[in-house]
């Protein structure tokens, strides 16, 4: 028979062991996409001289900022400072929004250079960037509501120095999101 230590580090290892089969169809869908881009590289309509816009790059270095406040908060709630986890936790929230935010921005300045993903002057090469920026941002979403579950869950007070699952759970998909985008980011910075 098992206790209830054994069991909740078995529950544990099977919600972690979900979440990595999670993440792996995610990089096989992107891998998917990379390597769709790679092929059509080939073709004459192929941009080769646009620039990446800077709110991409703002945007970057706010998912990372995202990633540190949700290490600092899932550092926090281990030490059990409940405080200082809730405002890493909102901080991480507003940075997220702020991400989101940057990624609509880099659409606009695409805009002002008149570079559109279809129609007349439409181009495959923007039309895939608009695919793998939108396309993360549909498991980014995912991950704003899993914080927001994290945060209602922290003020009802689920979570304590002892049982944190849910915080390390979401930081290690935030994390990955992280990684996500910063491959996804270098790659439309240096595959052109």
């Amino acid at each position: 028979m098992m206790t209830a230590i054994e069991n909740k580090a078995r529950t544990e290892r099977s919600y972690k062991l979900l979440l990595i089969f999670g993440m792996i169809s995610i990089v096989m869908l992107f891998a998917g996409l990379t390597s769709a881009m790679v092929v059509s590289k080939s073709r004459p309509d192929w941009l080769k001289d646009y620039e990446m816009p800077t709110a991409f790059l703002i945007s970057t270095v706010l998912i990372v900022l995202c990633s540190l406040t949700f290490y600092l908060a899932q550092r926090f709630i281990k030490q059990g400072n409940r405080t200082i986890t809730t405002f890493m936790l909102w901080l991480t929230l507003v940075l997220g929004g702020l991400f989101v935010y940057f990624q609509f921005q880099g659409f606009d300045q695409l805009f002002a250079h008149r570079l559109f993903p279809t129609g007349k002057s439409g181009s495959i090469t923007i039309a895939f960037m608009y695919i793998l920026v939108y396309v993360h941002l549909a498991h980014l979403f995912g991950g704003i509501i899993s914080l927001l579950i994290i945060i209602y869950n922290h003020f009802k007070q689920k979570y304590t120095s002892a049982q944190y699952i849910g915080i390390e759970l979401g930081a290690m998909y935030w994390h990955f999101l992280d990684a996500l985008w910063l491959y996804l980011f270098l790659f439309l910075y240096f595959f052109k």
